[in-house]
């Protein structure tokens, strides 16, 4: 497996940030992630040294560029899942595997809601964000995967470890797997339905969905993967403490665990750039002090 000294998640201006602090230091970083919200049609106009508005694309392209000049490790690489490992954090990617002394999660706060009426009434009921947290409960039972991508794949997968009832949900959406992981669900006789999920029935738990076109399957849990991993699924399947969606972090971005540092909007504080800038930073720092204390380089 490739091992680095440290992993970022998150190609914004936290993660940037943080790698451009990381890389300066000399330490062996990679930072995953393709281009995130602000590197969009994203005018700003009160970031400082900036007289005239800036748009989100140049800023997020000058950090990609100073970053690179220390050498970090810069991959579009969708993330899938984080583990623990003996020696830091294992991070599954689209295009394979890569191993941190220390990881830093600078993924913001976003997540697509599947839309489905009552679903709030059934979370820790039969609804949940996270195979490797919740799929140890269903057993041999039969289950629904809710997403239309990778990652949606990816946790299909997963729950074949507990159970050969499977079964996925694009909710609507065009299904957007690569080729292998379409294989792989197809070798593993996993169905794909394009409806759309209405609402989840049952008194004392969930016992099914109910479709937009009126028909119903039977499901005792429902897992949400819509979209691509964001903070909230690498903080549950690490089991970092959060507030609400955000993820708790001391003042030097230090998690619950060990090794692992948050900075930028996941962590819920001021939610602008220049707060993230300095998070990231601070994070590196933490970070690289971490790496050197407990791996003596």
């Amino acid at each position: 497996m490739e091992k680095k000294k440290i992993v970022i998640i998150g190609q914004g201006p936290a993660g940037l940030s943080a790698a451009i602090y990381a890389g300066r230091s000399g330490m062996d970083t990679v930072i995953l992630g393709c281009d995130p919200k602000v590197a969009g049609d994203y005018t700003i106009d009160n970031y400082f040294g900036f007289p005239e508005p800036v748009t989100g694309k140049e800023l997020i392209e000058r950090g990609v560029a100073q970053a690179q000049r220390f050498d970090v490790d810069i991959r579009c690489d969708r993330v899938l899942a984080v583990y623990p490992s003996e020696e830091g954090y294992q991070v599954k990617t689209e295009a394979g595997q890569v191993e941190g002394c220390a990881l830093i999660l600078a993924t913001g706060v976003s997540r697509v809601k599947p839309g489905i009426q009552n679903i709030n009434e059934y979370e820790s009921r039969g609804v949940s964000y996270c195979v490797s947290c919740d799929g140890f409960f269903y057993r041999g039972r039969k289950v629904l995967v809710v997403g239309e991508g990778i990652f949606a794949a990816n946790q299909t997968l997963e729950l074949l470890q507990y159970t050969p009832h499977v079964s996925i949900s694009t909710q609507g959406k065009t299904p957007d797997m690569n080729p292998p992981f379409l294989a792989k669900l197809a070798e593993a006789q996993i169905p794909i339905s394009e409806k759309k999920i209405t609402h989840i029935e049952g008194e004392n738990g969930m016992t099914g969905v109910v479709y937009d076109d009126g028909s119903r399957q039977d499901a005792d849990g429902l897992f949400v993967a819509m979209g691509q991993a964001g903070a909230s699924d690498f903080a549950a399947s690490l089991g970092l403490v959060k507030n609400g969606v955000f993820i708790e972090a001391d003042e030097k971005q230090q998690t619950n665990l060990p090794g692992v540092f948050a900075a930028g909007d996941c962590v819920g504080r001021f939610l602008q750039i220049s707060v993230a800038v300095g998070e990231g930073a601070l994070a590196a720092r933490s970070a690289i002090r971490y790496v050197k204390q407990q791996f003596g380089k």
